[in-house]
């Protein structure tokens, strides 16, 4: 009877902040449901004892088992609930644990290997409105002395939020809960379980115990089912700060009597080497990138932490959608500080899938670290539902909570952009840019580019278009711009909040320039109309701009020239340029006042290379703080059942090449550079550009 009673009994977790003054990740059980679909119940304290009683909206909710909300009650804080459910593979596994169980739990900074021994009931089983929080005790298998002779050491308590990794079923034993034994503590707020129908018992046999060899080799087939040759991992470094690379090489070194791990990082370390350890070099990058430690000091990507056995579907479960975000809320970009932790690794970012790339790296680009651009997006016309609300919700929040989007959410929003070859074909990232700002977020267009003598016309992205004798033969977007604007006699109506730049290339192929400099500062005083600028001779307030001295060869060709009166007069004087006429600005400031000179910063670079986007983020004000992301770096499975694998790479060696100056970078010897910046620089396609100021 008891049993049935529990089966009936339902319980929630609280997903979106309620009006009631509810948290999110607040536990609770549902008594009845009103007929417009509010739940009566109540809501659970830290302790397990009933907080509050009233009414919840059911869209505010998500639904739970009586073990999973008991397995969620023990953890804290609140938020740690809603991330561990999301996790579906590993809280699958977790709710399933049975005795002996090999599972890994952080502690202390360290990873652990440990063996289930028993769930614990927390809380005072026959007080009412009390629900017992679970727990599991659990032996830790230190060494490798431990897991010969199968000592253990006694652990504190832990909750489901500290197991990181579960051992796949067919590497476990399951065996029954043993008796209780003595805890030494209060018996009525802690006791161990006897018998629990809800953990499996997965491949037990009665009767049947586990020797000292069964610990040991699930040890080490579960380090080699996690990481292997080509993994992606993480390791904390001495200084405590977690760097991450690929696996190129497992063994036992020269002189070591453990395996190790050859890492390939995805930055360079000065203490690192090429693949050499000692005097034997055991694979090959590049140099300063080869990092060597213990394998048992590597942990896995997170999301691959529960491995299905080969016959289920590999394809990694998806969070219900709703667990991930509050929809009440504008998820703010992601911290500088917090990029490294939550965005870096493998599975991250935007899941590329059926030609999709151009539109991934376009929205990588434009909302995960701009402040400019998110400002922009959250005074957006938007609505509850439609697909501004699927950008917002699916894409967008998505990103920026939990660090990745899945390829669904993204065909989702696909379909809805009102052609259906935005779902089938690749296109051109300005397209996508036009068709997201003006039709989906309602967004004003970001330039106003007044010709001389005309009307200013509005667009939202700005195509370069040059003579290649013009610029240099590596020329920088800050020169690229401002002869497109000069040469073809444009000015900018007014500051954008926005500059996005396309590169001057024909088709997905052919480039005019094989490399072009993205300046890190884009000055863009002289390209205003209707703005006090400097004399290029003197630095005074200019009254006059001379279209004709632009490519003067003895007055800096390429720059923009525009002279103060008595400049102007004695430039002109020279025989070479008698015939020239300048035009007269508009001049509002005095002749020796200062002029306030306007800067936008650059925040992203999409680049292509053989019909495939990929984008560059600079996500805080640290010159090094730059991201790579590409949607489709890797591949699990088949065309048909497999699907695409999202990195997002640190590069801060990107930062470190564009603080050189613009003669420093021209010159440089690409063959020397690494593989990031190379890309940056040969295959630009798109700049993109924000205010620096705050009148936005």
């Amino acid at each position: 009877m008891e049993l049935d009673k529990e089966r009936q009994e339902r319980y929630f977790i609280v997903v979106r902040r309620s009006k009631k003054g509810l948290s999110r990740g607040a536990v609770g059980r549902a008594d009845a449901e009103t007929a417009a679909g509010d739940l009566i119940g109540m809501v659970y304290g830290g302790s397990g004892s009933a907080r509050s009683s009233g009414t919840v909206k059911k869209e505010d909710t998500y639904p739970l088992s009586r073990h999973q909300a008991q397995l969620l009650l023990f953890v804290s804080p609140a938020s740690r609930r809603l991330e561990l459910l999301s996790n579906v593979q590993l809280f699958s596994a977790i709710c399933d644990l049975a005795q002996d169980d090999l599972v890994v739990v952080k502690r202390k900074k360290d990873f652990q290997p440990c063996l289930v021994k028993n769930l614990i009931q927390i809380g005072k089983k026959d007080k009412p409105g009390v629900l017992q929080m679970l727990g599991f005790e659990l032996d830790l298998v230190d060494t490798e002395q431990d897991i010969l002779s199968k000592k253990t050491v006694p652990l504190p308590f832990f909750s489901a939020a500290d197991i990181v990794q579960v051992a796949p079923s067919h590497l476990n034993t399951s065996q029954p809960l043993r008796v209780s034994i003595d805890l030494g503590l209060n018996r009525k707020a802690v006791s161990r379980i006897y018998s629990m129908p809800a953990l499996n018992s997965r491949n037990a046999k009665k009767g049947s115990t586990l020797s000292n060899k069964d610990v040991a080799n699930s040890i080490q087939a579960m380090s080699h089912y996690s990481l292997e040759v080509g993994s992606m991992a993480e390791v904390i470094s001495l200084n405590g700060l977690t760097v991450y690379g690929v696996i190129r090489w497992i063994g036992v070194p020269d002189g070591k009597k453990h395996y190790w791990a050859g890492l390939e990082l995805d930055t360079e370390v000065t203490t690192c080497s090429d693949g050499t350890l000692g005097t034997k070099q055991y694979f090959t990058c590049e140099r300063n990138k080869a990092l060597f430690v213990p394998l048992t000091n590597c942990k896995p990507d997170s999301r691959f932490l529960f491995i299905p056995n080969e016959n289920e579907n590999k394809k990694p479960l998806e969070p219900p959608s709703v667990l991930l975000e509050d929809l009440n809320e504008d998820v703010p970009p992601v911290a500088e500080r917090d990029v490294l932790s939550h965005l870096v690794g493998r599975m991250r970012g935007i899941q590329g899938h059926f030609n999709s790339c151009y539109l991934d790296a376009t929205l990588f680009s434009l909302f995960t670290s701009s402040i400019g651009f998110n400002r922009m997006f959250n005074r957006s016309a938007d609505s509850e539902e439609g697909i501004s609300h699927i950008l917002r919700r699916d894409i967008v929040n998505c990103l920026r909570r939990s660090g990745f989007v899945p390829a669904e959410n993204v065909m989702k929003f696909r379909k809805q952009l009102g052609c259906k070859s935005f779902a089938t074909e690749e296109k051109d990232p300005e397209e996508f840019i036009t068709l997201l700002l003006k039709d989906v977020l309602h967004i004003e267009p970001l330039l106003k580019i007044r010709a001389r003598g005309e009307l200013s016309q509005d667009a939202y992205t700005h195509q370069i278009i040059v003579e290649k004798n013009q610029v240099g033969a590596v020329p920088s977007v800050q020169q690229l711009l401002e002869m497109s604007l000069v040469s073809s006699d444009l000015k900018f109506e007014e500051i954008p909040s926005c500059l996005i730049v396309q590169m001057p290339r024909f088709g997905k192929k052919f480039k005019m320039f094989p490399k072009i400099i993205p300046s890190t500062e884009l000055d863009i005083t002289d390209v205003l109309h209707c703005s006090p600028r400097e004399c290029f001779l003197c630095g005074h307030v200019a009254e006059y701009e001379c279209d004709q001295c632009l490519m003067d060869h003895k007055l800096q060709p390429g720059k923009i020239k525009q002279y103060c009166s008595i400049c102007n007069t004695q430039v002109h004087t020279h025989p070479s340029r008698q015939e020239h006429t300048p035009h007269k600005l508009t001049v509002h400031l005095p002749e020796d006042a200062s002029v306030q000179r306007h800067q936008m910063q650059l925040f992203a670079v999409l680049c292509i290379n053989t019909s495939h986007y990929v984008s560059f983020v600079k996500y805080g004000p640290d010159p090094r703080s730059w991201i790579f992301f590409d949607s489709m770096a890797d591949r699990c499975g088949d065309d048909n059942n497999g699907y695409n694998v999202p990195v997002i790479r640190s590069c801060p060696e990107v930062g470190d090449f564009l603080s050189q100056s613009e003669e420093e970078i021209s010159t440089a010897d690409l063959s020397q550079c690494s593989e990031l910046v190379r890309r940056l620089l040969c295959d630009s396609y798109m700049c993109l550009y924000q205010r620096t100021d705050n009148h936005q």
